[in-house]
C-alpha cells in the first residue's frame, strides 16, 4: 500500500501517492509527474494563490489548468501546501533520475 496525500481546496480534492495527482471537482483531472510541471504563486496583496499545473513535456507543452485560492480556501485548506511541495519535489526527482537513464 501506498502513502496518500491529500488536501481539499474550494471544491477541489486533490490527492497525492508519490507519482499521480488528482484533482477532483467539476472536471476531474490527473497528471503524472513525468508529464506536468507545477507552479504555486502568491500570495497577492489579498492573499490569494495560484496553482498552476502545465500538462505535456516541458519542450512542448500541451494544456494549462489553473486553480485560484481565495486567502480564506488557502488557510482553510489544511494539508495542501504540504501536498504541493511534494508534488514539485517529485517532480523534479523524476527530472533528475529520468535526463540521464
Amino acid at each position: 500500500m501506498t502513502d496518500e496525500t491529500t488536501a481539499r481546496a474550494g471544491r477541489e480534492f486533490y490527492t497525492f501517492d508519490g507519482r499521480i495527482l488528482e484533482v477532483f471537482g467539476s472536471y476531474p483531472k490527473r497528471f503524472h509527474i513525468r508529464n506536468m510541471d507545477l507552479r504555486v504563486t502568491g500570495p497577492d496583496r489579498k492573499g490569494r494563490r495560484t496553482v498552476e499545473i502545465v500538462a505535456g513535456p516541458p519542450e512542448a507543452p500541451a494544456t494549462q489548468h489553473t486553480w485560484h485560492h481565495s486567502a480564506e480556501e488557502w488557510q482553510r485548506a489544511q494539508g495542501l501546501e504540504a501536498l504541493l511541495e511534494a508534488v514539485q519535489a517529485g517532480i523534479a526527482s523524476a527530472r533528475e533520475h529520468g535526463h540521464g537513464a
